[in-house]
C-alpha cells in the first residue's frame, strides 16, 4: 500500500514539474527593473571645454560611430550637459523649460539595459534589464550605438496647458536639450544624431510608459567610427 502511494506521488510530483515546465516554455520570465542596480554617476565635471564659437563651427550631425563604450566621467558630463540641474538652489537646469515644467524626461538606452536619468541625485535609475537599443530607431546602426538618449514628455507636468500647446512645448523643450548634447559632443569629439525615424508605439510599449508620455526624439551618442 505503501509503495503504491509512494509511485503516486511520485507521478503527481513529475506532473508538476512538466506543467511548470511547459509554462515557463510558453511564458518566459521579462526582465525587469529591479534585476538593474542604479548607477551613481560621477560628479560632473563642468569647468574646460572647448570655446564655444569653435564648438560651434564643428556641431554635426553623425550616423557612423564605433562600438567603444564611453567612460563613466564623459557619460556622467554629457547627461549634466543634455538636462542636469545647474543651479541646485532652484533646481532649475541647463536647458530651458517652458513655465519650468520640466516635463521631458531622459531615458538612457545601452547594453545593458535601459536607465532614467535622475538628475536630482544625478543617477541613473533602472527601468529594463534588456538592450532595446535597437527599437529606438529604424537605422540599422542605432543597436550598436553604445548610448541612445530617448526624450520622453510627461503631459502630466504641464499644468493648466491646452493639449496643442503641450505638443508644441514638449517638443520645443526637446530641442533645447538635444542641441545641448550636439555642443557637448562638438567640444568632446563624439559623433551625435537626433532621430525621428522611430516605431514610436512600438518602443512605448517596451518602456511600459503611461498614456500620457510621449517619446519625442532619440539621440544616439558615440564615439566616432574610425
Amino acid at each position: 500500500m505503501k509503495t503504491k502511494l509512494f509511485l503516486i506521488f511520485c507521478l503527481l510530483l513529475t506532473g508538476l514539474f512538466i506543467c511548470t515546465a511547459l509554462i515557463l516554455a510558453t511564458n518566459p520570465p521579462t526582465s525587469t527593473g529591479p534585476e538593474l542596480k542604479p548607477i551613481q554617476l560621477l560628479p560632473p565635471q563642468t569647468n574646460g571645454g572647448r570655446p564655444l564659437m569653435q564648438v560651434l563651427k564643428d556641431r554635426k550631425s553623425s550616423r557612423e560611430f564605433s562600438t567603444e563604450k564611453l567612460p563613466p566621467q564623459v557619460l556622467s558630463n554629457l547627461l549634466w550637459a543634455a538636462f542636469g540641474i545647474s543651479r541646485p538652489d532652484s533646481g532649475k537646469r541647463t536647458a530651458p523649460s517652458a513655465m519650468n515644467w520640466q516635463e521631458v524626461d531622459v531615458y538612457v538606452a545601452m547594453a545593458d539595459g535601459l536607465y532614467l536619468y535622475d538628475a536630482k541625485g544625478h543617477t541613473l535609475q533602472p527601468i529594463l534589464a534588456q538592450d532595446v537599443r535597437a527599437a529606438t530607431g529604424r537605422q540599422d546602426f542605432v543597436k550598436d550605438v553604445p548610448v541612445n538618449l530617448i526624450y520622453v514628455a510627461d503631459f502630466t507636468k504641464m499644468v493648466k496647458a491646452t493639449a496643442e500647446d503641450k505638443v508644441f512645448y514638449s517638443a520645443a523643450d526637446t530641442g533645447f536639450i538635444a542641441e545641448n548634447v550636439y555642443l557637448f559632443c562638438a567640444s568632446e569629439g563624439l559623433a551625435t544624431v537626433v532621430r525621428n525615424l522611430i516605431d514610436k508605439p512600438a518602443l512605448t510599449k517596451i518602456m511600459k510608459l503611461r498614456p500620457e508620455q510621449r517619446v519625442i526624439l532619440s539621440q544616439s551618442v558615440g564615439y566616432p567610427k574610425k
